[in-house]
């Protein structure tokens, strides 16, 4: 994945300047090194992606599949307590849930790193959205086609904040069940918006759905600046 040098200059998410110490009344200014290019090239970009979607749509699994260190997990076991509320019909072998966040971290280049935040689902962990997207440059919106309707929520989230979203639909079974434009017809988004086949389970399908999104970004961020 290529980035050109003016790409990097005027995108919202390139490195900040260096700290310059403050300089103190009567005391002389601390010489500063010459700046250098670090071993091996230029500083990486870092970007926050966030994972949204309903429950158990593969968000932790998504997270998981792709990350280079191990990520990072809020999995806590499903009870009793939550049957009421947390339906299980389609995913009968869930155990457990994530009750604050995923988290993991993925080169896409040598001059690329994203930063994955992944959401929990369930409607009475959702106070938490704003804090985890606080900074991020788009969102991938997992859904299961069985389940459609409960990603609702995540697209309308990203919508209302402006936020670039793509549409990841998760292919349980390696199966994609409907086809891309049903699915964009039945949740009356944009055509502009993209809609990604994926399997959370397979590491390259991940990293090519999170590509497709720093794509969209960085398109909706040169439209914006035009």
């Amino acid at each position: 994945m290529d980035f050109v040098d003016s790409d990097r200059a005027n995108s919202p998410w390139a490195p900040s300047a260096p700290w310059v110490p403050p300089v103190q009344p009567g005391v002389a200014a601390p010489a500063q090194p010459a700046a250098r290019e670090p071993a091996g090239g230029p500083r990486a970009i870092s970007a926050k992606i966030v994972v949204a979607g309903g429950f158990g749509v593969g968000k932790t699994t998504l997270v998981g599949s792709v990350s280079e260190i191990a990520p990072l997990t809020t999995e806590a076991v499903l009870t009793d307590a939550s049957t009421a509320v947390d339906d299980l019909a389609a995913t009968p072998d869930k155990s457990t849930t994530t009750v604050a966040m995923d988290f993991g971290r993925v080169s896409l280049d040598a001059e690329l790193i994203l930063y994955l935040f992944g959401t929990p689902g369930q409607h009475r962990f959702w106070f938490m959205w704003d804090d985890l997207v606080r900074g991020a440059i788009g969102a991938v919106v997992l859904v299961d086609t069985r389940r459609l309707a409960d990603c609702f929520a995540a697209v309308d989230f990203f919508e209302d904040r402006g936020l670039p979203y793509l549409v990841g639909v998760n292919c349980f079974d390696g199966v994609l069940s409907h086809s891309v434009e049903d699915v964009r017809e039945a949740l009356a988004i944009d055509s502009a918006i993209p809609i990604v086949p994926c399997d959370a389970r397979e590491r390259e399908s991940t990293k090519n759905t999170l590509i497709a999104l720093v794509q969209h970004a960085m398109r909706r961020s040169v439209t914006a600046r035009a």
